[in-house]
């Protein structure tokens, strides 16, 4: 299955719950979650009973639209976190939170993940002094991210990044965002990770 491309604020809507996938829109309550709270088209106002297998897969979604990788990407990152020891859900999230494009976004420099992905394809991203244009590479702790030099004075970085005065920058990365660069100290513990999945529902889907 291919990532997502379609409208955003739909699969918001269906899943009743926002998945930062509008940034400011949604900062400033004019997202389509925030003006239509349910279902969209012509019966998405009812709410049926959902089974145990279609819980599961909710959830699965919800992490992958959030994120946006494609199923092939998140079955490979759940069978790494599968093989090593401790909680595969939290294993999971945790390579989900390495991923470049999302150390981008929480670093503030953009205002969604969608943005933030655009950002690293085209090359505005260095890692550790080196140019990586690959979304999906994993940063490691104590890795520092910066923005090309011409990119600096990008007016949708600096938008971004002065809206982290609303929404704050999480506690594993460390920002100067005057000079327009971070560094990813660690991988986060679970309780800070705030993002509406609950993904034990996802080690129970794949553990069938």
């Amino acid at each position: 299955m291919a990532r997502y491309r379609g409208p955003v604020e739909k699969l918001e809507r269906r899943f009743g719950v926002s998945l930062a996938l509008k940034g400011e829109r949604r900062l400033a309550g004019k997202s389509a979650l925030d003006k239509r709270p349910y279902g969209p088209g012509q019966h998405g106002a009812k709410k049926g009973k959902i089974s145990e297998y279609g819980l599961q897969l909710r959830e699965k979604q919800k992490a992958k639209f959030m994120y946006g990788v494609s199923e092939k990407q998140f079955r490979r990152l759940f069978n790494e976190a599968a093989r090593r020891d401790g909680n595969t859900g939290v294993l999971l999230i945790q390579l989900l939170e390495q991923r470049l494009d999302n150390v981008v976004y929480r670093m503030g420099f953009a205002t969604t993940r969608r943005f933030a992905r655009q950002l690293v394809t085209h090359g505005h991203i260095l890692v550790n002094g080196r140019r990586v244009d690959i979304p999906s590479y994993r940063v490691e702790a104590g890795a520092k991210i910066e923005i090309i030099e011409k990119s600096k004075n990008n007016p949708q970085i600096s938008r971004s990044l002065e809206l982290t005065s609303q929404t704050g920058i999480v506690a594993w990365v460390d920002v100067e965002k005057d000079k327009r660069f971070g560094i990813f100290t660690r991988n986060p513990e679970r309780e800070e990770v705030v993002i509406p999945v609950e993904e034990r529902y996802i080690v129970e889907l794949y553990s069938k």
